[in-house]
């Protein structure tokens, strides 16, 4: 493996979070909560061109790591779930329960795969097919969250 192959596999894999036996997905999404943490203190529009970057950069190294790889979507890659992520927090205010809830919605959303995620997940191939049914977590994660900020402020 080439040295831009490791650098790949080691951001793919959220900096080998995602080779952890057990709930690497769980795991792998720390960093991304991390990561919203920061996001979370700069002016919305700049958070929000960082994480369609960020969306962008997974869709590659997830695609990439694939093929270094040699398996359909192996289940260390988790700069999907970082990318999620960041979308279930984007533009909310990041505090412990904003932080904790995002990530449990997240989660859920992620792992239950309610539709159109788990047609999604089947249907499209590659980084896109990778990153688009945690995107679209993180959008339904984003969502009850806000009704929740609404319904219980």
């Amino acid at each position: 493996m080439s040295f831009w192959d490791r650098v790949v596999v080691f951001l793919a894999t959220g900096f080998y979070t995602g080779n952890i036996p057990k709930a690497p997905g769980t795991f792998g999404t720390l960093p991304g909560l991390f990561l919203c943490f920061f996001l979370a203190r700069l002016p919305w529009t700049v958070s929000l061109l960082l994480i369609f970057s960020l969306i962008g950069l997974a869709v590659w190294l997830a695609g990439r790591a694939e093929k270094i790889m040699g398996q359909k979507d192996p289940g260390c890659i988790v700069i999907d779930e970082i990318a999620g992520m960041t979308i279930a927090l984007a533009a909310i205010p990041f505090t412990p329960f904003t932080a904790a809830t995002g990530f449990v919605l997240f989660r859920f959303f992620d792992i239950v795969k309610p539709p159109p995620i788990k047609s999604i997940d089947r249907r499209v191939p590659g980084g896109v097919g990778i990153v688009l049914d945690d995107i679209i977590a993180g959008i339904f994660a984003n969502i009850v969250l806000r009704v929740g900020i609404v319904l219980f402020n």
